[in-house]
């Protein structure tokens, strides 16, 4: 697990000195990050404990996650319900109950489906 944290404060320090991983530009690996990260905090801190920090902890990471959430075409894409479902149901040698947490904040939670979600 220190390893994981190890790499965002890393990631954290890039991006305090620039607006993306490789620059000003967008890139793919951005949006791959950004995949990980809108997950962290609504998923990840819960389900699998780790919860050393959260992604709204990090200023840079915290900025980079609602800077491309709130790019055209991408902010569509998130469905928080579908994705915490998915996680905390289908795992259930972690989670045998398929109990799904209140979960902390995010700035996606109450965003709605995307177009042709179920």
């Amino acid at each position: 697990m220190t390893r994981l944290f190890a790499a965002l404060d890393e990631v954290e320090t890039v991006l305090e000195q620039r607006r993306y991983l490789a620059g000003e530009e967008i890139t793919g690996i951005d949006l791959k990050l950004f995949a990980t990260l809108v997950r962290f905090d609504p998923v990840y801190v819960t389900h699998f404990k780790t919860d050393r920090k959260r992604i709204a902890d990090y200023v840079a990471l915290s900025r980079y996650l609602r800077e491309i959430g709130g790019l055209p075409g991408v902010r569509e894409t998130i469905d928080l319900p579908h994705i915490r479902a998915h996680y905390f149901q289908s795992h259930r040698h972690i989670n045998p109950a398929g109990i799904i947490p209140i979960g902390p904040d995010s700035p996606f939670a109450e965003m709605p489906a995307p177009q042709g979600a179920a």
